[in-house]
């Protein structure tokens, strides 16, 4: 949070990842607990597993959308090397929650470029504080790796000031009735990690 109180939170990763819809239900559940709230996406070309950004801001009263580079107050990374190439918008004091998952871009998958084998040293040397979770993993065992998005959530949502109720209501209205359960257990089980 800055001098203006306002909340910055930056998700990153590609696309297909769920990230649209975890952002969607961050910016929900903040303006349920009566705060102002700007979001602004960047797709990119997401449908091609494209590099993915949602900025959300919340607070009392917030001036723009998109968070300035050194800003951010959270960067949670879906994929590893999303996570990395995010980190210059992170504040000195700002907390890193990624998941470990790792998704070659294309110039890796041909062969032209190397996956950095360092990343979560680099992310670890950068932040005060951060957090890397096997996402997929975690959600495959709450019943589904789509919902890893959820777990990233969960692991967000031990950081902010929301209640349980809300974060529930939120996903239970944005998620198909089928999948409501298995979201939710991702959500806690990303919490709880």
């Amino acid at each position: 949070m800055n001098e203006t109180g306002t909340t910055s939170i930056l998700l990153v990763g590609v696309g297909g990842q769920g990230i649209v819809l975890a952002s969607s239900l961050l910016a929900t559940v903040c303006l349920a607990a009566g705060h102002e709230v700007k979001q602004s996406e960047v797709h990119g070309m997401a449908q091609r597993g494209g590099s993915v950004s949602s900025h959300v801001r919340f607070g009392i009263c917030v001036h723009s959308p998109t968070i300035p580079r050194g800003e951010a107050d959270y960067l949670v990374g879906f994929e590893l090397l999303e996570t990395g190439r995010w980190l210059d918008y992170l504040a000195p004091a700002g907390t890193v929650l990624t998941s470990t998952q790792r998704l070659d871009p294309l110039p890796v998958a041909s062969g032209a470029a190397v996956y950095p084998a360092d990343l979560s040293e680099r992310i670890r040397a950068r932040a005060a504080a951060a957090r890397l979770l096997d996402a997929l993993e975690i959600a495959r065992q709450a019943g589904s790796g789509r919902a890893a998005n959820m777990v990233m959530l969960g692991g967000l949502a031990r950081h902010l000031p929301f209640a349980e109720a809300a974060w529930r209501a939120a996903i239970a209205e944005r998620v198909p009735p089928k999948t409501l359960e298995t979201n939710w257990k991702a959500f806690v089980a990303g919490r709880d990690a």
